[in-house]
């Protein structure tokens, strides 16, 4: 499989599906720029907040945690300011108000260094906003404290 950058492969698509792609543009693109910033606050993820359904938010991370979007803003603001993310696209799949992204994702907080492969399950409402996600992982054993940043979230079982 041909990994490429997102933004190479965003006119390919449209619909739901560009939309779950455009959230990782925007992402990435906040973690590059206003969040080495000075003044880099949960404002600045204004532009990804014009692709959520803010009200009824709901995201399932990695370990299970359960976040609405205030939550999620508070942690990909301390997440972002020291951190570094990028990542490359590999398939996406639409039904529905549905949509499957497959991405490998590579990130450095602090000392950690990941490559994971990730399936993001994106879920929009009838308006085309994105209500709920649920994230899947593939990576290597971690070495190290890289879940430092967890620290205070909700694990639900």
């Amino acid at each position: 499989m041909s990994l490429k950058p997102l933004d190479e492969v965003l006119d390919n698509y449209t619909g739901l599906s560009r939309k779950a792609l455009q959230y990782g543009l925007v992402t990435k693109s906040i973690v590059e720029g206003p969040a080495k910033a000075p003044g880099f606050s949960a404002a600045s993820w204004a532009p990804l907040a014009e692709l959520i359904a803010v009200e009824e938010f709901e995201r399932i991370g990695n370990f299970k945690e359960v976040m609405n979007w205030s939550e999620y803003v508070g942690f990909l603001t301390a997440w972002a300011s020291s951190a570094t993310w990028d990542c490359s696209f590999k398939r996406v799949t639409e039904s529905g108000n549905t949509v499957f992204l497959e991405l490998e994702e590579r990130s450095t907080v602090g000392d950690f260094n990941s490559v994971v492969n990730s399936v993001s399950v994106y879920e929009f409402t009838e308006a085309g906003k994105v209500r709920h996600v649920d994230v899947y992982l593939q990576m290597a054993m971690p070495e190290g404290d890289m879940f430092g940043s967890y620290e205070g979230v909700t694990i639900s079982g």
